[in-house]
């Protein structure tokens, strides 16, 4: 099954005029990005969604030469590294078979996010030396190791020569779990099961439609052949009086308590955040991190991840209710900072916890290279739905189905 807002990025990387611009157009066979003989014309990264026959559609990310050097320059080459976070698959561009210190520098960021990456040798147009790493008898050493499946494709991005062969090479490396996610519900729903969907309609719901979260479970019930009943959290009662008894009950984490409460024990509950992380996050770590907070302190720093930017208001699950909630529950003078979309977090050590949304919004590999800075410092991670779980005393309850599942 085909994971929602699970679209796969390639990022397209290497020197100013590379041809890393020309490589989008060919590919895309629209004149996209502009293409320019004046050095660092690329300034800010370009997105360009395509259909890759085999993959469904990628997002092309066009990104500023890795050689910009003044001022200005070296924050461009700061943006186009931060991209590498938010990749499934790389392309870096070289020409003349030219790979010095800043390549080595670029393959050894993506080993380390263990992103798979392809080299390509562009304006073969105008160099004639063959394909692959054999020409000229070269070894393409990467970091000292002889990279046999990372051989050069050698292409012309102005004529199209070796596009083909980039296709290809791009449908080998792209990991399949980039593009072929399991069901959202896989192991927990069966065919012909009734799901009691609990959708609370505040200031937060968008007008005249249902978050996406609840859009992705409804799509799941129904691609498990299953019975999906929606209803706002006040016709609970109701429905238990008049119907027949749900197999499992989903709802808006922010409303867990008054749900819990109204819903026998014996019918398993869960959230779409906690559907969402075990489908995209660290499901493990979120399970040990969430315990963490009964180890914050006093003057604690809390970090809100939000995948999607949006205005916040004064019922705002990320902004609001969790810090609120969160203090309550622990009695500290904790202290919360936010970041929306993909920012980077310059200083995760600050942190004595980690909370990160859903990410209906992002991919589940921008999700783990987001969560691996703070695993890297050894920081607690959870997510809105398991947090929320914690702090209402229904954590073993809600996460039941999903561990067995």
């Amino acid at each position: 099954m085909t994971g929602y807002n699970s679209q796969p990025h390639i990022g397209i990387f290497g020197r100013r005029n590379n041809g890393k611009s020309a490589l989008i157009n060919a590919l895309t066979g629209q004149e996209i990005a502009i293409v320019s003989d004046v050095a660092g014309t690329t300034t800010d990264p370009v997105k360009k969604s395509m259909e890759i026959f085999g993959i469904g559609p990628v997002v092309l990310i066009d990104t500023a030469g890795l050689d910009d050097e003044n001022e200005l320059g070296r924050k461009r080459v700061k943006k186009t590294e931060n991209v590498l976070k938010h990749i499934d698959l790389a392309i870096l561009v070289i020409t003349h078979y030219r790979f010095e210190e800043i390549e080595e520098k670029i393959v050894a960021q993506l080993r380390a996010l263990e992103t798979p990456f392809i080299i390509v040798n562009n304006k073969s147009d105008v160099e004639v030396r063959g394909t692959g790493c054999e020409v000229r008898g070269a070894r393409c050493e990467v970091r000292g190791e002889r990279c046999e499946d990372e051989s050069i494709i050698s292409l012309s991005a102005k004529t199209g020569q070796g596009l083909p062969q980039l296709i290809e090479k791009i449908k080998e490396k792209m990991p399949v779990s980039a593009y072929h996610t399991h069901s959202l519900l896989e192991g927990i729903v069966k065919e012909n099961d009734t799901v009691l969907l609990v959708t609370p309609i505040d200031s937060e719901a968008p007008e005249g439609r249902l978050i996406l979260p609840q859009v992705q479970t409804v799509r799941a019930i129904l691609d498990q052949n299953a019975t999906a009943i929606v209803l706002k959290e006040d016709k609970i009662e109701r429905w238990f009086q008049n119907a027949v008894k749900p197999n499992l009950v989903i709802t808006d984490s922010q409303v867990f308590k008054m749900v819990a409460s109204l819903i026998p024990q014996d019918i398993p509950l869960t959230s779409f955040s906690i559907l969402l992380a075990r489908l995209k996050g660290d499901y493990e770590n979120y399970l040990k991190g969430t315990t963490e907070v009964e180890n914050l302190k006093d003057g604690d720093c809390v970090l809100i991840m939000e995948s999607c930017t949006h205005l916040s208001s004064c019922e705002d699950i990320g902004r609001v209710k969790i810090p609120k909630w969160l203090t309550e529950y622990t009695g500290k003078n904790l202290h919360f900072d936010f970041v929306s979309g993909l920012t980077h977090v310059e200083n995760i050590r600050k942190y004595a916890l980690v909370v990160q949304c859903g990410g209906c919004m992002i991919t589940k590999k921008q999700i783990l290279n987001r969560l691996k800075l703070a695993i890297d410092a050894g920081i607690p991670i959870t997510n809105y739905g398991m947090l929320i779980a914690y702090l209402t005393g229904i954590f073993d309850r809600a996460t039941e189905l999903t561990i067995r599942g």
